[in-house]
């Protein structure tokens, strides 16, 4: 539907760029385009000839580049022609630096099946990139907090994009869990001295493994305040973790939102918007994260509480993807003037309509 958008309406192709909201999802090609690139390492490696391995290795070298030459690229031009301002910044900002975050986990399964020399090349740069990702989505979230601390909390049509916020973290720990538990058979002999690979590897695994479930205990709270969406009660939530301070963030969100979403279930308050996919896709970095430390601390109760949250996830899946075609048959997106543009021209950001020759360049988001 996109592509036919693009096809009829040439303009709109370069206007998407410029465009605040719509500008954030180009990366989402980059993810897509890793997440297949993902899929084949799992299931296809060992599976078929050599070539295959040989294929994806230098397929996950070409996801690296693009990855990181996108997500320049991207911030460059928001930072170039386009004026924001922090009452209107919410998470979805980070979401240029998604292809980054997939990196990890794409090494993690790769450097599984290949030979020890390219596993652990692979490794050092997925480990790498994937800290670049969670650096950058560290500091966009101290954006987004002094943004809650001086301002209002984002209007409902952009309230879904709290849940971006549960990714940076979850794939940060099936990364860094999955390629610390490839280390044994991927590092060199003699790493950091003679004869001392193998510690170095126990101990690597070791720090992996702990700050991976401090890491998952923030996502797994902070991932509790976006699903009281409906909710129209208060509650308060808290649990003992090695990172305190993480910890503490993650249990603010939940106070916070527990208040922050309760006039969006009123009547004629939230309508569709492509944001509702934030549903989906970065809840699938919480799934992957719980079986990464389900697996690393062989606890089977944490396994059992994933295959619960996969069904859960599947299940919204299906709800938004239903609620998007009621939202096509209905004219409110993917059509002139409605979605993204109806939003962004109510912010300041106006739009000459898709036939029209260009747009004003201001920008006002205030």
């Amino acid at each position: 539907m996109i592509s036919c958008r693009f096809f009829f309406y040439p303009s709109a192709f370069k206007l998407s760029f410029l465009h605040p909201t719509e500008s954030l999802f180009i990366p989402a090609s980059a993810v897509s385009f890793g997440t297949v690139l993902l899929n084949i390492s799992q299931y296809g490696v060992n599976r078929t000839g050599a070539w295959l391995n040989t294929a994806v290795m230098i397929f996950f070298w070409l996801e690296a580049c693009m990855a990181i030459i996108l997500c320049t690229v991207i911030y460059l031009i928001l930072w170039s022609t386009t004026e924001f301002t922090v009452a209107r910044m919410t998470p979805i900002w980070v979401f240029p630096a998604y292809p980054l975050l997939i990196i990890g986990p794409h090494a993690a399964t790769l450097s599984s099946s290949l030979s020890p020399t390219h596993s652990f090349q692979i490794i050092l740069a997925g480990f790498t990139i994937q800290a670049l990702g969670f650096m950058i989505s560290l500091m966009i979230y101290s954006a987004y907090i002094y943004r809650l601390m001086t301002h209002k909390l984002p209007r409902e049509s952009s309230r879904p994009g709290m849940f971006v916020s549960i990714g940076p973290s979850g794939f940060t720990v099936s990364a860094v869990l999955g390629m610390a538990t490839n280390l044994d058979r991927a590092i060199p002999a003699d790493f950091m001295g003679p004869g001392k690979g193998p510690l170095a590897a126990l101990i690597l695994r070791s720090v992996a493994t702990f700050v991976g479930l401090g890491l998952w205990g923030c996502v797994f709270l902070w991932s509790l305040s976006p699903l009281l969406f409906f909710s129209s009660s208060s509650s308060s939530s808290s649990d003992d973790d090695d990172d305190e301070h993480i910890q503490r963030l993650a249990i603010w969100f939940f106070l916070v939102s527990i208040f922050a979403h309760y006039s969006c279930v009123r009547p004629g308050r939230f309508h569709f918007s492509m944001t509702w996919f934030s549903f989906v896709f970065p809840n699938t970095a919480l799934v992957a994260a719980t079986f990464a430390v389900g697996k690393a601390l062989d606890a089977k109760p944490v396994q059992i509480v994933g295959c619960v949250l996969a069904v859960a996830l599947v299940l919204v899946w299906l709800f938004v993807v239903a609620m998007m075609c009621r939202a096509v048959y209905r004219r409110e997106i993917l059509w002139p003037q409605t979605g993204e543009e109806r939003d962004a021209v109510g912010d300041g950001f106006q739009v000459r309509g898709e036939g029209g020759r260009g747009i004003d360049r201001r920008f006002r988001m205030d």
